[in-house]
């Protein structure tokens, strides 16, 4: 129960672990690195995956699926990208007891098979625009693994596409950064702040890396998906061509986009308590549990009753439990769901049903009220609804009362040497800046914010580090 659990205020770290334990999302495997994801953890990544799935399919994009193993020396055809990812790639090199004539590597992205095999199905302009995406697992040799955050294999979603002109790349790997803004704020009820990375931050081989950014209650950053324009790089590198309308050979554009598993970190320090986790509705595997009160002589009328209000509930759609196990007392019962995040819970005895009441609690707040059983359906569906919108009300507040501007750098540095969270600061653009803040503060530019940096005409003021004149707008903060 959450007698369990260690209190944020006292190690927000353990009580993150915690947390995942006790509530059963996940446990840790026998491989350094790795872990087991729980039937719980994964319903709610399955959850994850059929919003997501659909709305990748509103933007005409299809499911596929490619190979584990990739050879290494495909890694190598696009220099930028094997130098990104070499420290963290794993290769097999035996095979049947064999020494391989070529190592392979365990997948930690997809770009270079699917390019490879792009180069057969792209031969005419006709071929294009190419929209896949693939759910896998894939591998990183993560030095510093925590459940869900880093691990040494994940499951994520990649998806690639390969189009006709660069602007077409570029608008779409635009596009699903905001695909994923949609589903992070709207399902997961996690407000984000859209923006491009820097240089030093974007994607290996990437033109541009777009992503959505994230305050957990510790008000560190996390990087909740991105979104990669490739331009040509990755067709060239694989020689994929295309035939245009005038006959010419022409380069194909590309886009990379994904997120993983590490939303599950998300989605736990974002909303989760002291008594366990917290769920916003949309997502909840379980959405209302339904806990009788009820003793031998009159479990049979209480059930009854309890199943009957269950039965309603499912033919509105909503998805429900009806705890009816023998030998644990209520109290234990409303810990339980409480832990593993339930958002609505109903209690029932035999005085609720005489008198035509219920009592409804809700996880967010804690808050209990009892109801006619007449308006059940609507009051139970309109709370899920409030819920939903509360848990996101409650992230946002904390994310701007957590974001502050800071105007040079004897401010910067007070800023992140006290409680910190995202600091808005203006930068001249120089990498070496970036690095100075890096190595001094552990602090990292999270993005370059959309609306902060597309929508004004010129950035006044001067760089937060070195005074000279300040090119972008950009968000700072320690992350995950």
């Amino acid at each position: 129960m959450a007698e369990k659990i260690t209190s944020r205020e006292a190690d927000y770290s353990q009580w993150y672990i915690d947390i995942i334990t006790q509530a059963q999302l996940a446990d840790y495997a026998p491989v350094k690195g790795c872990m087991v994801i729980r039937p719980r953890g994964y319903a709610i990544w399955e959850m994850m995956q059929r919003t997501l799935d659909d709305l990748f399919k509103r933007e005409g994009v299809e499911n596929c699926y490619f190979p584990t193993l990739i050879p290494y020396s495909f890694l190598q055809k696009e220099s930028d990208h094997v130098e990104g990812f070499s420290p963290e790639v794993l290769t097999v090199t035996h095979s049947g007891g064999k020494e391989l004539e070529e190592p392979l590597a365990l997948r930690p992205t997809s770009e270079t098979i699917i390019w490879h095999t792009f180069k057969k199905w792209v031969q005419s302009h006709r071929d294009l625009p190419l929209l896949i995406n693939q759910w896998a697992n894939v591998f990183r040799a993560e030095m510093r693994p925590r459940l869900f955050l880093r691990t040494v294999e994940f499951l994520w979603q990649e998806g690639h596409t390969a189009h006709a002109h660069a602007t077409e790349a570029h608008n779409f790997a635009k596009r699903m950064i905001e695909v994923y803004r949609e589903f992070v704020e709207e399902t997961l009820a996690i407000p984000v702040i859209v923006g491009v990375k820097s240089e030093s931050e974007k994607f290996p081989g990437a033109v541009h890396t777009f992503s959505i950014e994230a305050m957990m209650q510790d008000k560190k950053a996390l990087q909740a998906g991105t979104s990669h324009d490739l331009g040509e790089k990755f067709g060239h590198a694989f020689e994929v061509q295309f035939q245009n309308h005038l006959g010419e050979l022409s380069p194909v554009y590309a886009s990379s986009w994904g997120v993983s598993t590490r939303l599950m970190g998300a989605l736990i320090m974002t909303h989760s308590d002291d008594k366990g986790l917290v769920l916003p509705p949309k997502l909840a595997p379980t959405q209302v549990v339904i806990v009788p009160i009820f003793k031998a002589s009159n479990k049979e009328t209480v059930l009854h009753a309890a199943q009957l209000i269950a039965s309603e509930l499912k033919q509105q759609g909503l998805r429900v439990i009806l705890d009816d196990k023998e030998g644990y007392t209520p109290g234990w019962k409303f810990a339980q769901w409480e832990l593993v995040g339930v958002p609505v819970r109903i209690e029932l005895g035999e005085r609720d049903i005489n008198s035509g009441t219920l009592i409804v609690s809700r996880r967010d707040s804690g808050i209990k009220d009892t109801i006619q059983r007449e308006s059940v359906g609507t009051i139970v569906r309109d709370l899920l609804v409030d819920i939903q919108s509360n848990l996101f009300l409650l992230a946002k507040r904390r994310m701007d009362e957590n974001t502050q501007e800071i105007l040079d750098h004897d401010a910067l540095i007070h800023y992140f040497e006290q409680d910190g969270g995202f600091a808005l600061a203006n930068w001249c653009g120089d990498a070496l800046c970036e690095q100075q803040v890096k190595q001094q503060l552990k602090v990292t530019i999270r993005n370059l914010p959309f609306h902060l940096n597309e929508e004004v005409q010129g950035i006044s003021g001067t760089c937060v580090v070195c005074g000279e004149q300040a090119k972008h707008r950009a968000i700072w903060a320690k992350s995950y």
